[in-house]
């Protein structure tokens, strides 16, 4: 499989109609073909099968590279994998597209390629931890998007409490980001913590809850009402 019949495939199950919905939907200026997820998730099974990782972390930067919504799409959950024996390639190639990120969809999907390999190897929380500085908000939010497993844990060890208490230090500082959808970062982190160790999360509402926006403050308390 290369990255011009993966092309190819993904063009003939498209639908101009749906594309022209997409477009108004995302925003982001680019290419849009109309495929639904479902026609998405059936090709990349097909493309998985048929390579090993390094096939498809190949095919997966090809694919970014086209940049058309779909097969970007396609080039994160190509590889989404728990365990992937020298991932190396595979998070140098998610932390350059963080850098690119501009729509939602994208980031969200790349997220879950990029949170699995920071779970494998936590010290990669130190070039992270760069992106909360970055120009690009987009790259700022993946600080967030890229460590939400540390929100999810119902038992975490003290490591794992360690590399949670890092990215709420990040949520932290980007309390008084006017940015709607780093707002929306930090409510949806902050509510996955809530789930399983809500005083956590109250304490956190309480000591910057006052910089967040309204709808974020509501969102991030979403599990805290009595």
């Amino acid at each position: 499989m290369n990255a011009a019949d993966a092309l190819r495939a993904l063009k003939a199950r498209g639908d101009a109609a749906n594309a022209a919905r997409m477009v108004a939907y995302h925003k982001a200026p680019r290419v849009y073909l109309g495929l639904p997820n479902a026609g998405v998730d059936a090709l990349v099974a097909e493309w998985r099968g048929a390579l090993d990782i390094a096939g498809r972390t190949a095919l997966a930067e090809a694919l970014w590279r086209s940049d058309i919504h779909e097969a970007r799409i396609a080039a994160a959950k190509l590889l989404v994998q728990a365990r992937i024996p020298e991932d190396e390639p595979v998070w140098r190639l998610v932390t350059s597209w963080a850098q690119q990120f501009d729509a939602w969809a994208i980031a969200d999907r790349a997220a879950d390629v990029g949170s699995r390999r920071l779970v494998a190897a936590p010290e990669r929380l130190d070039e992270v931890e760069t992106w909360t500085k970055a120009e690009n908000f987009w790259t700022r939010r993946a600080a967030l998007t890229f460590t939400l497993p540390w929100a999810k844990q119902r038992h975490p060890r003290a490591a794992d409490l360690a590399h949670r208490e890092r990215a709420l230090g990040w949520a932290a500082s980007y309390a008084g980001d006017r940015e709607w959808f780093i707002q929306k970062a930090i409510a949806w982190w902050l509510r996955s913590l809530s789930k399983h160790h809500p005083e956590r999360a109250r304490a956190f509402l309480t000591a910057h809850g006052e910089r967040l926006k309204p709808f974020a403050l509501r969102e991030a308390g979403k599990f805290l009402r009595a």
